[in-house]
């Protein structure tokens, strides 16, 4: 269903909602048309006044009471995650917490929104900057997590005044059917937030064309969100783009080496490897190469495969065909060129595998950096172990990418924590820690990883425009 100024509609036209464990439709959903899309646009456009006056305080508690329906409502939206996109069910609980504790920071961050008075040059003027919200926001969110990444925008939108267009990823509207009816259940005004299923080029297109839409919050691919930035050009939209990553995580000889083994298989496979921070180059120090790669296959060997439904599982599906395409070409590209496959290699497609998408967690050894594997971002489960010699060596190659969201170190060494936390051209650094990611944090990558900043008082910034003030007084 579409959600536009405060209704439920449909339109004529549908697509199916498929179950990558077992191929199973789910539902047929409607597609938002041209015309719906600037209905959106309109409603959100006509709500914007009454919502940016708001006080924060009564925006506040309208966040805190979509939180709490969100948390009420945990199991049941957590079975349709992992129905939607396949990881499994407790991951998809902890999804649902983080995406509840973004609407409940948001919620307070909202009323700490200051504004600053400045030094007059003259004994008759006063000086000052407020800052207000942007307007109508239009959100882009991926499938892999499809609640957090839409709280992580919605919120901190909302808390600030703007108002709000979620243009859901077409693999997982469901979820974000169930986002908006707890925005609608909390009682948020009709027009504050809209949603819009379908065609991401019929949608973003008018998104993107209408200057009444002056805000765009994407995450996805850095592909397309280099046509995005070119698009808000013709209306000079303010844009924030949570683009592609390449993490490399870097284990020096005084790690300790059990749990590195542990931190990886947390980073690499949760979400089955779909994820833009998920660990993509595993680089050990040589002279303890060879213990670790036998601590992280035991560990993968470990992982158990199936429905995310089902208990026990920790590893589920991929999210279809192309992305299991994508990494037989990434472990055939690698083992050809030398690699060792450790653990795993293979797709799963007998018996209760046979419907799905699902393909082993996989280790790979003797890994060099002319494989794709080493300069693409593989987005499933597959854990290339590369070798290095020295700090300096492994900075350099692990800086070798036109990516920089996330990156990951282990050592016990303190200086050589700071050293390589403040050479590491990243946005984010986890060090002795694979699952960095929270609330309060600023996330968000440097070069082609994205422009802007997700969580955190960092977050809302972004909603917000500075307006300066001059107040000449009566002499």
């Amino acid at each position: 269903m579409l959600y536009i100024n405060g209704e439920w509609t449909k339109s004529s036209d549908s697509f199916e909602v498929i179950n990558p464990a077992s191929s199973e439709v789910l539902e047929n959903i409607s597609k938002a048309s041209p015309e719906q899309t600037n209905d959106a646009i309109d409603a959100a456009n006509a709500a914007f006044p009454m919502w940016s006056k708001l006080p924060a305080i009564k925006r506040a508690a309208y966040l805190h009471k979509v939180a709490d329906l969100l948390r009420e409502r945990m199991d049941h939206i957590a079975a349709i995650i992992t129905k939607e996109m396949g990881k499994p069910l407790p991951e998809a609980k902890g999804e649902m917490s983080l995406a509840i504790d973004y609407l409940e920071w948001y919620a307070e961050e909202g009323r700490r929104i200051y504004g600053e008075t400045i030094p007059a040059s003259t004994e008759n003027k006063r000086l000052m900057v407020i800052q207000q919200p942007v307007g109508v926001v239009g959100a882009i969110t991926p499938w892999n997590f499809p609640i957090a990444m839409i709280t992580r925008k919605l919120a901190p939108a909302l808390a600030a005044g703007c108002t709000f267009i979620l243009k859901p990823a077409s693999a997982t509207p469901l979820t974000a059917i169930e986002v908006i009816k707890a925005c609608h259940d909390a009682g948020i005004p009709k027009g504050v937030v809209n949603v819009l299923h379908g065609s991401a080029s019929t949608i973003v297109n008018e998104l993107m064309a209408s200057p009444n839409v002056h805000k765009i919050t994407f995450t996805g691919s850095t592909e397309v969100g280099k046509h995005l930035i070119r698009q808000s050009a013709d209306t000079v939209k303010k844009v924030s783009m949570e683009l592609g990553g390449n993490a490399p995580f870097i284990v020096f000889e005084d790690a300790n080496i059990e749990a590195a083994a542990e931190a990886v298989i947390a980073s690499k496979f949760r979400n089955a490897g779909q994820t833009c921070v998920c660990t993509n180059r595993i680089y050990v120090h040589e002279s303890i190469a060879e213990e670790f790669s036998k601590a992280l296959a035991k560990n993968v060997n470990e992982l158990v495969v199936g429905n995310g439904l089902d208990s026990g599982v920790t590893i589920g599906p991929l999210i279809d065909e192309g992305a299991v395409s994508k990494v037989e070409s990434h472990i055939s590209d690698a083992t050809e060129k030398g690699a060792q496959v450790l653990a795993g290699g293979s797709r799963l497609n007998e018996g209760e595998f046979k419907d799905g998408f699902f393909f082993q967690p996989t280790v790979l050894t003797n890994v060099n950096d002319d494989m794709k594997v080493s300069s693409e971002e593989t987005f499933g489960p597959i854990a290339p172990v590369f070798n290095f010699s020295s700090e300096e060596e492994v900075i350099e190659r692990a800086n070798n990418t036109e990516f920089g969201l996330a990156s990951y170190i282990f050592t016990n060494n303190n200086s050589r924590i700071i050293r390589v936390s403040e050479a590491l051209d990243y946005g984010i650094v986890g060090v002795n820690d694979p699952l960095p990611t929270v609330a309060q944090a600023p996330f968000g990558g440097v070069k082609e990883s994205g422009i802007g900043r997700e969580g955190g008082r960092q977050g809302i910034i972004e909603f917000l425009e500075d307006k300066f003030i001059s107040i000449q007084m009566d002499e």
